[in-house]
C-alpha cells in the first residue's frame, strides 16, 4: 500500500542507487580491469535476469489477478444486495418493510463505513451485523401464498450469495504477499541491477543509460505490485462504485 509520492521516492531512489553503485564500481573496480571477465559477467546476468523476469512477471500476474477477483466479487455482492431488494416486493409485511429497508442501510453502510474501515486495513464489522438482521428478518416468514414462498426461496438464495461475497470481500481486503515473497523480490533486484553494473563497458553513458533503464523497469514493476497487493487499500484500489450504483438502483 503506497501513496503517490512514496512511489516516486521509491523509483528515483532505485534509479539514483543503481547508478551511483555503477559509477562506484568504476573507481574501485576500474571497467579495464573488468573487460576481461565480460563473458562471465554476461552469462550471469543472462541466468539472472531470465529467473527474475519470470519471477516478477509471475508475482505481477498474480497480484493482478488477485486484483480483479476482488473487484468482480464487489460487484457481485452489490448485485445480489440489488436482488435481495428487488425479491422484496414479494414478500409479505412486515417483513417486506423491513428487507427494503436494511438493504438501504447496508449499501450506506458498505459505502459511509466498510470502505474507509478498508482502506486503513480494520475488518468491517458494521454490515456483518445489518446481514444478522436480513436474515433474522427472512426466517420469521410464515408465507400465505405460492408467489410469496417463491420470493422467500429466492430471497434466500440471494442472501446466501451476499453473505458470501461479503466474507470474501472481507479476507480479499486483509490478503497479501507473504513477507518471503517480498524479500525474493528484492534480493533478485539487487542481484540483477549489480550484475548489470559490473559490465566494463568503454562507452560509459551507454553504460550509464542500461543500467537507468533496466532499474528504472524493475522500480516500477516492483512499484505496481505493492500498489495493488492490497485491493482495498493504496492510491490503486477497488472504489466503492458498485454499491453507490446498487444506492441509485435501490432508491429509484
Amino acid at each position: 500500500m503506497l501513496g503517490l509520492f512514496q512511489d516516486i521516492v521509491i523509483i528515483a531512489s532505485t534509479v539514483i542507487g543503481a547508478l551511483l553503485l555503477m559509477f562506484g564500481l568504476n573507481l574501485v573496480w576500474p571497467r579495464e580491469s573488468r573487460r576481461s571477465h565480460t563473458d562471465l559477467i554476461g552469462w550471469q546476468i543472462t541466468i539472472l535476469g531470465t529467473t527474475y523476469a519470470v519471477i516478477l512477471g509471475f508475482m505481477l500476474f498474480t497480484v493482478w489477478t488477485d486484483f480483479g477477483a476482488a473487484d468482480v466479487n464487489t460487484d457481485l455482492e452489490a448485485s445480489a444486495l440489488v436482488n435481495v431488494y428487488g425479491l422484496a416486493e414479494g414478500l409479505p409485511e412486515p417483513q417486506r418493510t423491513q428487507m427494503k429497508e436494511l438493504t438501504r442501510v447496508y449499501a450506506d453502510a458498505a459505502i459511509n463505513q466498510d470502505w474507509p474501515q478498508m482502506q486503513v486495513a480494520q475488518v468491517p464489522n458494521t454490515t456483518v451485523d445489518i446481514n444478522r438482521k436480513m436474515w433474522q428478518t427472512l426466517m420469521t416468514i410464515k408465507s400465505a401464498s405460492t408467489s410469496e414462498t417463491a420470493a422467500e426461496d429466492h430471497a434466500l438464495h440471494q442472501l446466501s450469495a451476499l453473505t458470501e461475497h461479503r466474507r470474501v470481500r472481507v479476507v480479499q481486503s486483509a490478503s497479501q504477499l507473504p513477507s518471503v515473497l517480498w524479500w525474493v523480490l528484492l534480493v533478485g533486484a539487487v542481484l540483477t541491477i549489480g550484475s548489470a553494473c559490473l559490465f566494463g563497458s568503454d562507452n560509459v553513458p551507454l553504460h550509464a543509460t542500461q543500467v537507468f533503464a533496466l532499474s528504472l523497469l524493475i522500480a516500477l514493476c516492483l512499484v505496481a505490485i505493492a500498489d495493488i497487493n492490497r485491493p482495498f487499500q493504496g492510491m490503486i484500489h477497488i472504489s466503492d462504485y458498485a454499491f453507490v450504483r446498487a444506492q441509485r438502483d435501490i432508491a429509484r
